[in-house]
Parts: structure tokens; C-alpha cells; sequence
């Protein structure tokens, strides 16, 4: 199974998981709290040199990335035909600080510690009876953890397709990617349960 860790000794992968999920909440918080689209900019490009330093090569880390490149550009061109440019471009250049951070995280981010901290965090809510903490650190482990998967199996279906020498469409490739996204889900569901864990 694929992951979206990569193993390596950089600043970020030395720092307590804590601390860096901590900063990303912090980080979040300040991208929305500010609107100048230079600062943004200057937060774009901190968050893509934080994303360089994981140790990923250029042309992996572009490709990770392209999908939620491709979603933001789209945010941005529509958000043109409604706003301002400098609103748009406050958009573009505030989504992809995020992206670029959040993706540094998880680049340098075990699942297992991601799913400790996760369920630390949820221990307050815990103790009042919201949630158990467990099931909510299990729940963004499991997340994370299949994110690159989901990935992967469309880029199988893809490459079937243009092996066949049919035409590419989104409708052809979603529903057998639904199909088999849900079948392992039901496949995880029935190993957790098997384990006791619900």
C-alpha cells in the first residue's frame, strides 16, 4: 500500500508531530485572518520552500500535488468571473499556501503519529461524551492513509482505458472508481470489526 510519508532527516521530520499539526493550525488561522495578496504570496512561497525541504524530488512532488493544483486554478478562474482580480488572486495564492503546508505535514508525518495526536487532541471532548477519541484518530489515519490509493486506482483505470483505446471521460472513470473505493471500504470496515475495534 502506498503512502504519503517519505522517510528522511529534515527539519520537519525531526520536529515533534504536535508541535507541526499545531503550526499548520496556527498557519491556517493567519491565512484567512490576512487578505493582501503579496503577503499571501510570500506565505505561498514559504510553504513551498517548507515542502522542498522534505527531501521530495521536484517532478514526485508536482505530481502529488496536481490534482489539488488543478482544483485550485479552477477555484481561481471562476472566482474571476465574479471578483476582482486581486480577489482572485488572493484565493489562488492563499489555497496553495495551504496546500503547500498541509502537504509538508503530511510528507513528514507518520500515520501512526498522525492517529496519536489526532486522538490526544480529541481527549477533551472525550471526557464530556461528544466522541470517542479513538475513533476519531482512527477515522483521519484511515484518511490520510488511502488518499494516495484512491490515487492510484484511477490512474489504473485511466491507463486501462487508453490501453483499450477508449476516450477518456470523467463519467467512465468515477463510477468503477466508486465502486471499487467502496468495496474496500467495506473490506476495512469488516477488519476493524474483525479486530474488535467496534
Amino acid at each position: 500500500m502506498n503512502t504519503l510519508y517519505l522517510d528522511g532527516q529534515s527539519l520537519l521530520h525531526r520536529l515533534p508531530t504536535r508541535a507541526k499539526l499545531g503550526g499548520l493550525a496556527l498557519f491556517s488561522l493567519l491565512l484567512f485572518a490576512v487578505s493582501h495578496p503579496v503577503v499571501l504570496g510570500f506565505a505561498a512561497l514559504a510553504a513551498a520552500i517548507a515542502y522542498s525541504s522534505t527531501g521530495i524530488g521536484w517532478r514526485e512532488g508536482v505530481a502529488r500535488l496536481r490534482p489539488a493544483f488543478i482544483t485550485i486554478f479552477a477555484v481561481t478562474l471562476f472566482a474571476l468571473l465574479f471578483q476582482p482580480p486581486v480577489e482572485a488572486l488572493t484565493i489562488l495564492f492563499r489555497l496553495t499556501a495551504l496546500m503547500l503546508a498541509a502537504a509538508a505535514i503530511t510528507a513528514t508525518t507518520s500515520i501512526g503519529a498522525f492517529i496519536d495526536t489526532i486522538t490526544w487532541a480529541a481527549k477533551p471532548f472525550e471526557r464530556i461524551g461528544l466522541v470517542r477519541a479513538a475513533d476519531i484518530g482512527l477515522s483521519v489515519g484511515l484518511v490520510i492513509r488511502f488518499v494516495p490509493e484512491v490515487t492510484l486506482r484511477y490512474r489504473s483505470i485511466r491507463d486501462a482505458h487508453q490501453a483499450r483505446g477508449l476516450k477518456v471521460r470523467p463519467v467512465t472513470l468515477i463510477v468503477p472508481l466508486l465502486i471499487q473505493t467502496l468495496k474496500n471500504a467495506d473490506e476495512i470496515a469488516a477488519a476493524i470489526d474483525a479486530r474488535g475495534i467496534r
